[in-house]
């Protein structure tokens, strides 16, 4: 026999939605990809927001590949008028540390032609966002489609590839685009992770267009040469992610990172000991099933998704990318989308890839 709260937790884990098809179709060989959704998007404090609905109710919908899985957040479910239950064998750890997590039925989500009905969604986070993140569609979804973030175009695109296996994937780049594999998304932690170098030491990242700052974890900025100490590090203003608690960081300067083929020389970035909430404790009572080495060593975020276009291939695990102006890593402050697309620089350039200031 199958509880009611077992298949309640079931339940949570699905994130389908039931799209319809739409035109647009970029086709290489045998290779037909096509379009079947595109969403008008903005940043709003530096996440990345599309328009939606809860049961006919406008809402922005933050669209978070660095989260593992969908939720409304709760005060957002308050001001819908929705019905919520505890769900006490579940619990959200990430950064900022843990969050209780309850669950609403949800009779139609929408974000243009998606829909979903009569979904159980989590219900989480005590953090505001801001006034239009109210819902964060996370990894659980996005793994699903090939999904493009083009925001210098105010546009995120999904597609449906068909015998595109060995097919270069960026259609907007006739000479070519950098790109990274992806590691194989887990079923249960679902995660967009590639491989980068930071001061030549070889690191994983996770693609987290929830991040509005690209950061690098303290330990591994450590390991590539950078300390609170290092001359040039500055403490900049604490952080929070979904749970209670302040996250402490700071910029700091990188002889050079490296993503593919693309190498930006004299930059800076955040860092911070972003998993210090969320790693397992000492004696290996482990709440997040991962030890702490095992965590991604940098969260790639929405500066990099601001400065490039950007393809997620989740059918080939690949990511496509082209440099579309600006700087690539923001250090703080609101981030605005650039009015138009900057000439793409050579790869590999000398050129300094400075920080927003």
């Amino acid at each position: 026999m199958v509880s009611k709260t077992h298949f309640l937790v079931a339940a949570l884990t699905a994130a389908g939605l039931t799209l319809a098809s739409g035109s647009g179709t970029a086709a290489t060989g045998n290779c037909k990809y096509a379009k079947f959704a595109e969403w008008p998007a903005r940043l709003e404090n530096g996440q990345v927001i599309v328009d939606g609905t809860v049961n006919g109710r406008k809402i922005g919908v933050m669209l978070d590949t660095g989260t593992e899985r969908s939720l409304i957040l709760r005060r957002a479910a308050t001001r819908l008028g929705l019905t919520t239950r505890a769900v006490p064998e579940l619990k959200m750890i990430g950064l900022g540390g843990e969050t209780e997590v309850e669950a609403a039925l949800v009779e139609e989500f929408r974000i243009g032609d998606a829909t979903r009905k009569d979904w159980w969604v989590i219900v989480a986070g005590s953090v505001d966002f801001g006034r239009d993140a109210d819902f964060i569609l996370g990894e659980d979804f996005f793994r699903f489609v090939d999904v493009e973030f083009d925001l210098a175009h105010n546009a995120v695109r999904l597609f449906r590839p068909k015998d595109c296996e060995g097919a270069q994937l960026a259609y907007w780049a006739p000479e070519g685009a950098g790109q990274v594999d992806i590691e194989k998304i887990s079923d249960a932690r679902p995660q967009i992770l590639f491989a980068v170098q930071l001061n030549g030491l070889a690191m994983q990242a996770v693609l987290d267009s929830g991040a509005a700052t690209s950061v690098v974890n303290q330990r591994d900025a450590e390991r590539a040469g950078v300390t609170t100490r290092t001359p040039g590090v500055v403490a900049i203003a604490s952080g929070r992610g979904t749970g209670n608690n302040t996250i402490d960081s700071w910029i700091g300067p990188f002889a050079s990172f490296t993503i593919g083929d693309e190498r930006i020389r004299d930059t800076t970035i955040r860092f911070a000991d972003l998993w210090k909430d969320a790693a397992p404790p000492s004696d290996g009572d482990s709440r997040t099933g991962k030890p702490a080495e095992s965590l991604p060593a940098m969260l790639l975020g929405t500066d990099f998704l601001r400065s490039h276009r950007v393809l997620i291939s989740h059918s080939q695990r690949k990511m496509y990318f082209t440099y579309a102006g600006g700087p690539v890593f923001s250090i703080d402050g609101p981030i605005e989308m650039p009015a138009e697309p900057a000439k793409a620089p050579a790869r590999d350039s000398a050129a300094k890839a400075k920080s927003a200031k």
